[in-house]
């Protein structure tokens, strides 16, 4: 059974490609793996439509290809511009671990545009709205995915740690905006392994204890931060529904 499947989409030629995979690493190459595509000439102008007829769920490109990016994210699939750190730091590969932030990337972006008139405003609104679920932002349904990507993992070895760890890092505090998140979550039916509430601080600490392979911020501080501690970072631009 074929659980993903990953779609490397360049304008370079092949052989380029293949001179990439073997300086950075063989695994989409070797051949038990058959997850890896490589595809070259693509049409640039439908391929955001194609992708979504095709049910992708997380769609990643370097800085220069925002504009798709947004597209994606108009089509309601998960989408952000990846950026690497000099030096990856994780903590070993037999578990792959997954970071989102709240706001604006799992959840919608109504309680960070009430954020704009204030900590105290913002405060307010969460404490008003503490039982109402928040809407889904960008990325929910891409959580969606990989928790029904760990169920099959599970049954498939359950006498195993699972593979997959998921977590939710946000600036909200424990109180009544922390709940607010955490009820969103269970309302959609969904669950995330570990969420930290930081209460304004900074994400860098937190992100370097955990190690992430992957981390999904809409701020470009948290980005930074990230990059600095040698984490994998994604930003998650805004777009128009």
């Amino acid at each position: 059974e074929e659980l993903f499947k990953v779609l490397l989409i360049g304008d370079s030629s092949l052989d380029s490609f293949n001179k990439a995979v073997r300086k950075h690493g063989e695994w989409l190459t070797h051949p038990q793996n058959n997850t890896g595509t490589f595809t070259e000439g693509f049409d640039s102008i439908n391929l955001i439509s194609s992708l979504s007829r095709t049910n992708t769920h997380l769609y990643l490109s370097a800085e220069p290809g925002l504009r798709m990016v947004q597209e994606a994210l108009s089509k309601g699939i998960a989408a952000a511009i990846m950026k690497s750190p000099e030096k990856i730091k994780t903590n070993g590969e037999d578990q792959l671990r997954v970071v989102f932030d709240g706001d604006a990337v799992l959840f919608s972006d109504e309680s960070e545009r009430v954020f704009k008139c204030g900590l105290q405003a913002f405060l307010n609104n969460e404490r008003e709205n503490v039982e109402i679920p928040m809407n889904e932002g960008p990325f929910k349904r891409f959580l969606e995915v990989l928790e029904r990507l760990k169920m099959k993992l599970q049954v498939k070895a359950p006498d195993e740690p699972c593979p997959i760890r998921t977590y939710l890092v946000t600036s909200r505090d424990g109180g009544c905006g922390g709940y607010r998140a955490l009820n969103t979550l269970r309302t959609w039916g969904l669950m995330v392994d570990e969420a930290v509430f930081l209460g304004g601080t900074e994400k860098g600490p937190t992100l370097d204890r955990i190690r992430p392979h992957i981390f999904f911020d809409d701020q470009q501080r948290h980005i930074e931060a990230a990059l600095e501690v040698g984490t994998v970072a994604c930003l998650v631009p805004q777009h128009k529904k």
